[in-house]
């Protein structure tokens, strides 16, 4: 590849045709199914599939195939099929599924509305995930533009993954003899820990959730006539958390929620820590004196993307501040996010949290779990030394310094599906989700240049897997070493 050539032909396109479709698309409000009940008679999953499978009929890929696929009762699935030379098979994957609004954007943006401001492209999805279509055919554009040969590719762009990727296996079975075998899968989800080289995940949490329910009166009364008498269902559900964390370290109590961490990943959160420093922490907006959990920054790594952590993330039974009257409220619910180790099985810690918090109701009052969340999470296979070769070599190219290896906190279900259904495959999972972007929450960004770094990264990549297939070094690999290593923790 020409170096050069590669990275003007990107810079081009992303200023060019990908912002102004990120812009657009970003407008469209396409909540994913869990956050937007009416998602089918809203139309904006619709919207949000007709403007990326648009833009990617039109660009000049020579053979390509572009469908969207829609089972019965399904998200759809954007299906994009590239042939290429030689028998080998390259996945690529996103998403185009958006988290709900969020509070506290700033008065001159919202998830609804892009904003460019300098370098970054401020807006729900940009990141997380739209990006993914727009970058990986843009990385085959260019091994095309340069007459370069690769293998045959296939895109999925699925609509559900903010919602656990329910639909995905469905889909993936519905379209397996299609897709194939492929030895080298590409993810374009994921986050990177600064700007400054390219990041590679090395693993993902899983995530167990759903709601926790504590009811004492069927009714609410005169807080004043009951109080002292009848529990408060807040205090109850306060002491149901502390079965599961401790709430002054925020360590999970439970042992069954941990697992033995693999040497290399303890290796490599020591090097991460090393390379980035305070960065681990400080691109959080902390509130002046705010301190993080703890002051070892290798610890804070392993907390992130090794051990179970609990998030609550909604609360009902509760009116808002400017309506509260002097009542005890007759329930407190809240919703609960458990990260989990990767290789821990989730519908097990689904099990263990009902059983925690069920058992023995405090005074007698009704507690209800119900899960809604059991998503897998993630190991990746040992690295081949071709791909270890390539990711570092597109690093040094594109960013100018040498390829960095993390575990992320955050889930992604579709990996943990295709590490056990093509278990001979390599992974690259990168991403543009670095300092400060805020997938998730208010003011979200897409830091551009990284976009154009990543896609320029992605080409090169699917080119030297193009030489290493032709030299028989694609197949295998993955399951013998990563059987060899990692068969005593459960990989994937």
């Amino acid at each position: 590849m020409d170096t050069a050539k590669t990275e003007r032909f990107v810079a081009d396109a992303w200023d060019g045709d990908i912002v102004p479709q990120l812009v657009e698309y970003i407008r469209i409000p396409n909540k994913s199914p869990m956050f937007d009940a009416q998602w089918r008679e809203n139309g904006y999953m619709d919207d949000a599939v007709k403007l990326l499978a648009g833009w990617a009929k039109a660009q000049p890929i020579k053979g390509m195939n572009v469908e969207v696929v829609e089972l019965e009762g399904r998200t759809p699935l954007i299906y994009i099929e590239v042939p290429g030379q030689g028998d080998d098979c390259v996945l690529l994957y996103g998403h185009l599924d958006k988290q709900p609004e969020m509070t506290g954007w700033a008065d001159d943006l919202g998830p609804w509305k892009p904003v460019i401001k300098g370098d970054k492209l401020y807006g729900r999805g940009g990141a997380d995930d739209g990006y993914a279509l727009y970058g990986s055919l843009t990385a085959i554009r260019v091994l095309q533009e340069q007459g370069l040969p690769h293998a045959r590719c296939v895109i999925l762009i699925e609509a559900c993954e903010e919602s656990g990727s329910y639909d995905l296996p469905h889909y993936v079975d519905h379209l397996a003899e299609r897709i194939g075998k492929p030895s080298l899968v590409v993810c374009l989800d994921s986050g990177c820990a600064n700007y400054d080289q390219l990041w590679c995940t090395t693993s993902l949490r899983g995530l167990a959730g759903g709601n926790l329910k504590v009811s004492v009166l069927s009714e609410g009364v005169h807080s004043g006539d009951a109080s002292g008498i009848v529990p408060s269902s807040f205090r109850i559900l306060r002491q149901l958390l502390s079965r599961l964390e401790d709430e002054a370290t925020g360590k999970i109590v439970v042992d069954d929620l941990y697992v033995d961490i693999p040497d290399e990943r303890l290796q490599q959160a020591r090097r991460a820590s090393e390379v980035l420093g305070t960065e681990i922490w400080d691109k959080f907006p902390f509130l002046p004196g705010m301190t993080p959990m703890d002051p070892d920054l290798t610890e804070l790594v392993l907390n992130r993307t090794w051990r179970p952590a609990l998030s609550v993330t909604g609360v009902d039974g509760m009116p808002p501040l400017s309506s509260a009257g002097n009542v005890l409220r007759p329930h407190t619910a809240i919703k609960l996010s458990l990260r989990l180790p990767p290789t821990l099985e989730p519908k097990r810690a689904g099990d263990v949290l009902k059983r925690l918090f069920e058992a023995n109701p405090p005074h007698g009052c009704k507690v209800e779990v119900e899960l809604e969340k059991a998503s897998t999470g993630w190991n990746a296979p040992a690295l081949a030394p071709w791909l270890e070769h390539a990711i570092d070599h597109a690093s040094q190219e594109y960013f100018g310094a040498p390829a960095m290896y993390m575990g992320e906190g955050g889930t992604i279900p579709f990996m943990g599906m295709l590490g056990e259904k093509f278990p001979g495959a390599q992974f690259m999972i990168t991403g543009v989700l670095g300092p400060h972007s805020n997938a998730h929450g208010p003011n979200e960004f897409l830091h551009i240049p990284t976009g154009k770094r990543v896609t320029s990264a992605v080409a090169k990549v699917i080119a030297e897997h193009y030489v290493a297939s032709e030299k028989g070094l694609t197949r295998g690999v993955a399951a013998q070493a990563g059987n060899a290593q990692f068969g005593d923790h459960g990989c994937c």
